[in-house]
């Protein structure tokens, strides 16, 4: 029976999904039981596959107890390999080998198939995605043999992660890496062809040379849009203000409100474009050069920001949506003043939240929202981490572009 969620399940991406697990013999595979939960935690049923020098850095028992499967430790009649990746009933949508050492890699390479890793991947080469993270000393990872190796089976299809090098190793990459490369490998891609513009973050407007104004925005719930969009085929844009945070899609790196202005204006040709940016509604009048007295008062005079939405929505043909933060009012007066932007604008839908609450909007991992659309028909995503509420927002958003 599939296993649809554990505790402190982050997506639904890789629900009915079962990816099979190849650990060989590098000292990372310490790190395969957290890899294999966190695969569980976005959904999949996760079967491991171990060779006998991986059972010399890390026992079956720890992996089985960790997936709820059996562990494949050796080649047996019961021809596990065929049943995982075979050609008729195979449990198997995609072959996960993290990590690998320089010497499985050679061994697929070559179609050798004499431990239970390459056995499982010699079955469903060709057929079944795979992905390899090696993970080895650096000197190993480089030697031109190698580097030989893996170019020969990405031309056949096989994605390579990129190793993280430190201290003369060739690490795995950060766990979240590798689950992200995952999903974006099987998720369905139900927006594929279509060009996506999303801003995210704040921006900030100087007083002087050293002290600026902006907000308390992390840019989280723009990001995680913008990744939903890639994992499910479309060309994304991410143009993203002042923030520590960074995302993996084409970004378009901002600090001013006129930078963003000027970023999004340059990306008219969007099909869909999303604006969870919070952008400063005030700029200040005459910024001073250099750094400003501490000694005395300063009066600053703010001028309003026009709505770069507004100016977008007018000059695009992209569905629209925005967003729209209130503080501290109650749920109908929220939906009030939603509804009247989004009435008074191009916009096709717009995404309300109320940031005043514990654990929503500004600086929070979690958030509720409600959408609302032209007809005043609202959906109400309750209180969940931003990775599931992107999912929601943009099911709710392929509705209206179908």
């Amino acid at each position: 029976m599939h296993r649809k969620s554990i505790k402190g399940s982050k997506s639904n991406k890789l629900i009915g999904k079962s990816i099979v697990l190849g650990i060989t013999g590098s000292i990372a595979a310490v790190e395969s039981v957290k890899l294999a939960r966190e695969l569980m935690r976005h959904g999949a049923e996760v079967y491991a596959v171990m060779t006998s020098d991986a059972k010399k850095i890390l026992h079956p028992y720890a992996l089985e107890f960790a997936t709820g499967n059996p562990v494949v430790d050796e080649i047996t009649g019961k021809i596990e390999h065929v049943s995982y990746a075979g050609d008729h009933d195979r449990k198997c949508d995609l072959i996960l080998i993290a990590p690998s050492t320089a010497n499985t890699i050679s061994k697929i390479a070559y179609g050798i198939d004499d431990t239970p890793v390459t056995t499982v991947v010699s079955t469903g080469f060709g057929k079944i995605p795979i992905i390899i993270v090696p993970a080895m000393h650096s000197s190993m990872y480089k030697n031109p043999i190698i580097l030989e190796n893996i170019d020969k089976l990405k031309n056949h299809g096989v994605l390579f992660l990129t190793p993280k090098f430190e201290e003369n190793k060739a690490k795995l990459p950060d766990i979240d890496e590798i689950v992200q490369a995952v999903i974006r490998k099987l998720h369905v891609k139900d927006f594929s062809g279509k060009k996506v513009l999303v801003t995210a973050g704040p921006t900030i407007e100087k007083i002087d040379d050293v002290r600026f104004i902006t907000n308390n925005s992390s840019g989280l719930m723009g990001i995680k849009l913008a990744e939903e969009f890639d994992m499910r085929g479309a060309e994304v844009t991410l143009v993203l203000g002042h923030t520590k945070l960074e995302s993996y899609v084409k970004t378009i790196s901002v600090e001013s409100f006129d930078e963003m202005h000027d970023a999004v204006m340059s990306n008219t040709d969007a099909d869909i474009a999303v604006f969870t940016a919070a952008t400063s509604d005030f700029h200040v009048d005459q910024p001073c050069s250099g750094k400003i007295s501490s000694d005395s008062s300063k009066t600053i005079n703010l001028i309003p920001n026009k709505k770069i939405v507004q100016e977008y929505s007018s000059n695009s043909k992209a569905f629209v949506v925005g967003f729209k933060a209130e503080y501290g009012v109650p749920e109908d007066e929220l939906l009030r003043r939603a509804y009247d932007r989004l009435s008074s604008s191009n916009m096709n839908l717009i995404v309300a939240n109320e940031v005043g609450k514990e654990k929503r909007g500004f600086q929070s991992e979690t958030n509720e929202v409600f959408i609302i659309d032209k007809t005043k028909k609202v959906y109400h995503l309750p209180l969940e981490n931003k990775e599931k509420i992107s999912e929601k927002i943009l099911d709710i958003i392929k509705k209206y572009i179908n």
